[in-house]
């Protein structure tokens, strides 16, 4: 079983976000880059049907030169290739174009399942993958947390939690599945894993290499513009509620809650 799992690189979830003085992006000064988080699970679903069934796993991501390193890192997890598109004509680019690239590389290869993360920890969009199995003409499953594939390796049955309730879904390979929280426990890259990563192939690719214009590409061409960035209004102060007993507390929250709060 051939499986590709794409990856987007991400600020750590621990970094401090600032807006930039343009007010449409971030800085990006000192901040730390990992493999987005949902994007994880992806990769270990890849992996755990690779022992099972075997075959490969590629892994695939879009970006600078430093989602090199998040690549590696799938690589040292125990994926066995990859492949960075790299163009500073992507630069700008919104979730249809990254769509588009992401197509163009996975329509060279030979798969049976695409994985990816069901959204993006930075922008939140969670359209890519959609968008994704649409230009590869395939059946998408989005943000699942269970997935089974058929002994015969053809098809497969996905789990997507509802309202108190499960969806289970079925569909023939190859298919297209977003990866959620509870799908499994992504591992530890292990030291022989790292230096086995180092090893393994990795190969850049450009939009012309892909057949792609270029012009279709980039800040100009987003279908969904980007007007302004503005941080959340700061907290105000916590307030303790004063009182030498219980009743009095109680009397006292509830004025507060009345006349400041104005929500009794």
């Amino acid at each position: 079983m051939n499986i590709i799992c794409c990856l987007k690189q991400v600020p750590d979830t621990e970094a401090q976000i600032k807006v930039a003085s343009d007010a449409k992006s971030i800085v990006t000064d000192d901040i730390k880059w990992v493999m987005n988080p949902y994007d994880e699970y992806g990769v270990e679903e890849g992996l755990r049907l690779k022992e099972k069934f075997g075959g490969e796993v590629t892994v695939v991501g879009l970006g600078p030169k430093r989602v090199t390193e998040s690549i590696r890192t799938a690589l040292a997890m125990g994926a066995d290739k990859g492949m960075l598109i790299m163009d500073d004509a992507l630069e700008g680019s919104d979730s249809l174009a990254v769509a588009k690239a992401l197509a163009a590389a996975i329509k060279g290869l030979e798969y049976d399942l695409v994985f990816s993360g069901q959204r993006g920890v930075d922008d939140d969009m969670g359209v890519v993958g959609a968008n994704l199995a649409e230009f590869l003409g395939i059946p998408h499953f989005s943000v699942i947390d269970k997935v089974e594939v058929s002994e015969d390796g053809k098809s497969v049955k996905v789990n997507r939690p509802i309202e108190g309730q499960t969806l289970v879904i079925e569909s023939n390979l190859p298919a297209l599945v977003t990866a959620q929280k509870g799908l499994n426990e992504p591992r530890y890259a292990s030291l022989p894993g790292i230096m086995k990563a180092k090893k393994k192939p990795l190969e850049e690719k450009t939009l012309s290499d892909l057949g792609l214009d270029a012009a279709e590409f980039g800040e100009g061409a987003r279908k969904v513009k980007i007007i302004e960035l503005t941080p959340p209004p700061a907290r105000e102060a916590g307030k303790i509620v004063e009182g030498e007993t219980p009743q009095e507390k109680a009397a006292e929250l509830a004025k507060l809650l009345h006349e400041e709060a104005k929500i009794i």
